[in-house]
């Protein structure tokens, strides 16, 4: 399926002037950086949170930090979209249907500047949201379909290879190929992108399994068990509680991934051991 593009337009880089010290040597030059603002999600006329993020498929990271949010079942929640650009940054203004906007009051809080926090506005450890999908064995995923989809993962982040400085989700079919990825200066908000982008083309979570280009926290776990996938696999290291959250919900995880190895924290309905290497 054709990979839904985002109607508007915004610039992802600029251009950062540089002086290079190599040799002994100073060297002017200047390179790309991913842009990074603050991105103001509104739910109606009410303020809801503040995201440091790249400026770039606004629509599809409504849609899917909305759904991972708890505050809308699905896209038919979301009756419009409109985008400002601001001096300081973008308002998302998000009209919602009548019983998404009551989830939104019940949930308001106030956020700012969450890139890598996903816990802020919680004032106790029994206010923090969790999926409620039961434990699930999860589809067994081929070590030869993570190896695929990792060797692949780099012509699908095209702001990466620009500015080696963003993180990337993607969604891959049972067999690794990559239908959907997206990108982002923060880890979180690159996979509500990339959920948004799959709920939109109409693609079926438990039909693949996700790939992250970070590290795996709780939130990310929570993410993918809202989403619906049964595999989580991580580049980077997991945390404990991560893994603990994957068990809980039947998420088969496997991180430290790289194309010839990779570690099974929880497990599949194939040993662990079919995964690592």
């Amino acid at each position: 399926m054709a990979d839904p593009k985002s109607s508007m337009p915004t610039s992802r880089t600029t251009i950062g002037r540089t002086l290079r010290y190599d040799r002994g040597a100073d060297r002017a030059g200047a390179v790309e950086v991913p842009v990074e603002v603050p991105v103001n999600v509104v739910y109606g006329n009410l303020p809801y949170a503040v995201m440091m993020m790249t400026p770039a498929d606004l629509d599809d990271f409504v849609l899917g930090f909305s759904l991972t949010e708890g505050i809308v079942s699905g896209a038919g929640e979301i009756r419009d979209v409109r985008v400002e650009e601001q001096e300081q940054g973008f308002v998302v203004t998000v009209d919602l249907a009548a019983e998404a906007f009551g989830r939104h009051l019940a949930r308001r809080r106030s956020l700012s500047g969450r890139t890598s926090c996903g816990l802020c506005g919680v004032e106790s450890l029994d206010q923090i949201p969790g999926a409620s999908r039961g434990a699930e064995p999860a589809m067994p995923v081929a070590p030869a379909a993570i190896e695929h989809a990792l060797s692949t993962l780099d012509a699908h982040q095209p702001l990466n290879r620009l500015t080696r400085a963003v993180h990337a989700a993607a969604f891959c079919s049972m067999d690794g190929e990559i239908l959907m990825a997206r990108e982002d200066v923060g880890r979180h908000n690159a996979l509500d992108k990339l959920i948004g982008a799959c709920l939109r083309a109409g693609l079926a979570a438990r039909d693949g399994f996700v790939v992250i280009t970070s590290r795996c926290s709780f939130e990310m776990i929570e993410k993918a068990a809202i989403f619906g996938t049964g595999t989580l696999v991580a580049i980077s290291a997991p945390t404990s509680l991560a893994i603990d959250r994957a068990k809980a919900l039947g998420i088969a995880l496997v991180a430290v991934a790289r194309r010839d190895t990779a570690v099974a924290f929880t497990p599949s309905r194939q040993p662990p051991e079919a995964i690592a290497s």
